[in-house]
């Protein structure tokens, strides 16, 4: 699914739609998703641009990275996790908070072409799970002096807690005090 010019495989809220629709998908999932729009949508598969796709939307919060606790329906996250070519293809990603999920053309098609259980997510143990990555996160961006990536995490606190009753307040203090220069 790569036009000329464009090296991103769909946009973050593209990829969070496909997601949306079944629940949560592993990672090797969403690929194969991914590939089936691009097949539909006669474009070139690039395998390259897909990871890269997906890498960027979690590393923005589109999609999280969730535990097996906050998973539910068909093949359980535990049985995925060892699917696929490498570790990071039984991943099971869900919409995270930084995500507006929006489908991209054709995807409406895809719970008849791939073969996935009906699926859910624990949004109290997602958001759980987030709020550990956010705060992981930022003490890894602090102690690195990651000026941009410390943006990147303040911005991610106002959309978790928009998106989860979570208290990201000593989180978000915490960055705006290191951006400020302030101990």
């Amino acid at each position: 699914m790569a036009d000329e010019g464009d090296p991103s495989v769909a946009a973050r809220d593209d990829l969070a739609g496909v997601v949306d629709l079944f629940g949560w998908l592993t990672r090797a999932e969403l690929s194969r998703a991914l590939s089936e729009l691009a097949f539909k949508q006669r474009a070139e598969v690039d395998e390259e641009a897909i990871d890269a796709a997906i890498d960027l939307a979690i590393a923005e919060y589109a999609l999280v990275p969730a535990p097996d606790g906050a998973l539910s329906g068909g093949d359980e996250a535990g049985d995925k996790a060892n699917t696929g070519n490498d570790a990071t293809d039984g991943t099971a990603l869900a919409v995270g908070p930084a995500a507006f999920p929006t489908l991209p053309e054709g995807a409406e098609d895809l719970p008849h072409i791939l073969d996935i259980p009906d699926r859910a997510v624990d949004r109290e143990a997602l958001a759980d799970a987030v709020l550990d990555r956010l705060r992981g996160e930022a003490v890894d961006a602090i102690g690195d002096g990651d000026a941009d990536r410390l943006e990147t995490l303040v911005d991610v606190t106002y959309d978790v807690e928009a998106w989860a009753p979570v208290d990201v307040e000593p989180v978000r203090t915490r960055i705006v005090a290191e951006l400020d220069g302030e101990d």
